[in-house]
């Protein structure tokens, strides 16, 4: 494990800003899901980057053989907490792991913007961890997204792309958009298949989450905004790369 970052520490909530809010786990999480099923394959599962397995729990509700990999120990127990053996739990950077299998899907979310080399990574994925006909799931937090644009009208941040005093705290390196994430993926020699976004947001997520604990939200306005979210994929909460393997460089 490396000994310049502290994953434990990175992971903890602090005083104005939470690591994860109920907003990712009650509503990006399905709609996450949701967007992934046309392109599932059968087979085996490896989710980089499991936090304490709130999303862990969907993928092993869906497959028979999931791997999991986290670099934070504090998480990493958590999710053993909660789902037992119902996954294979790796504590490892990324960097540095060894993996005993190739994976038939791949799955990567919220986690490339706290990389130190997210192409290095990217390129492992694709050269040593994707199986032939696999298919790579991609997604990061959008620089574009209305709530972070009304937040630098507002003055709150700089440009789009910032990376927040409290992102920084949580380990984030940097703010993807479509065009950003999509060349680091080339880079990496991985072929994209299709982009797309996840939920138009244009509220944060401390807001989001107050909101859900009103009868303001319907379920039908979360519907309208996952599907606004398909016509207009730049103004969604996050982006999204489904990729398949390319030759390696």
């Amino acid at each position: 494990m490396s000994t310049e970052r502290n994953y434990d520490k990175e992971i903890a909530d602090t005083a104005d800003h939470q690591y994860a809010y109920g907003f990712d786990f009650d509503v990006m999480h399905p709609y996450m899901l949701r967007s992934f099923e046309p392109f599932i394959r059968p087979g085996k599962v490896l989710e980089l980057g499991s936090f304490k397995g709130d999303f862990t729990r969907r993928l092993v509700a869906r497959f028979d053989d999931v791997t999991c990999v986290e670099a934070s120990e504090v998480a990493l127990n958590e999710a053993r907490k909660r789902l037992g053996d119902k996954a294979q739990f790796i504590h490892s950077r990324f960097e540095d792991a060894t993996l005993p299998h190739r994976y038939d899907n791949i799955v990567l979310t919220h986690v490339l913007e706290h990389l130190d080399d997210p192409v290095k990574v990217l390129k492992r994925i694709n050269d040593e961890w994707l199986s032939e006909d696999g298919r790579f799931f991609l997604v990061c937090p959008n620089a574009n997204a209305p709530s972070r644009q009304i937040a630098v009208k507002m003055g709150l941040i700089t440009h789009n792309a910032a990376v927040t005093p409290a992102e920084a705290q949580h380990g984030h390196l940097c703010t993807y958009s479509l065009d950003t994430l999509e060349r680091d993926a080339v880079a990496a020699g991985l072929r994209v298949v299709h982009r797309s976004g996840i939920f138009f947001k244009a509220l944060a997520n401390f807001q989001w989450d107050r909101l859900l604990k009103t009868d303001i939200i319907s379920k039908e306005y979360l519907e309208g905004c996952y599907q606004l979210g398909q016509v207009y994929p730049d103004l969604c909460s996050s982006i999204f790369l489904m990729c398949e393997r390319g030759p390696e460089k």
